[in-house]
């Protein structure tokens, strides 16, 4: 059996790593293009009172000037409507809680009455 020398081991380590880098370049692009494939459901109606605040969501009607934004899904709080908007995440935010995603419209709408705190929710003015 020969003798390593040092330029094969070095040439060994070389190809290691360039197989180890290789895998590692192609294998987040895999799972991404995975990833992208799936498409998130819609998510299902709601209508309920929390904390004393009815909250409502579901599919819009097609009026209005954030209605792009919600991916074709209202929420109103006490009839108001509360804009949201769905990140591409598939996570949701609305205008009173814009920086704390959470996973459905109802959770949104829930955020949205902790945040007012007894508050009347106000109407979004359609610029």
């Amino acid at each position: 059996m020969p003798d390593i020398t040092r330029r094969r081991a070095l040439t060994a380590a070389a190809a290691v790593a360039a197989t180890a880098s290789a895998v590692a370049l192609t294998a987040p692009t895999a799972s991404a293009a995975g990833h992208h494939d799936h498409t998130p459901t819609a998510p299902g109606s709601f209508d309920e009172v929390y904390k004393g605040r009815r909250i409502q969501g579901g599919p819009g009607s097609g009026g209005g000037h954030h209605h792009e934004h919600g991916g074709g899904y209202e929420v109103f709080v006490d009839g108001v409507q509360l804009h949201v908007m769905r990140n591409a995440d598939g996570t949701w935010i609305s205008v009173v809680s814009h920086y704390d995603p959470v996973a459905t419209p109802r959770a949104a709408a829930r955020a949205a009455v902790d945040e007012l705190q007894g508050a009347p929710l106000l109407p979004f003015p359609a610029n």
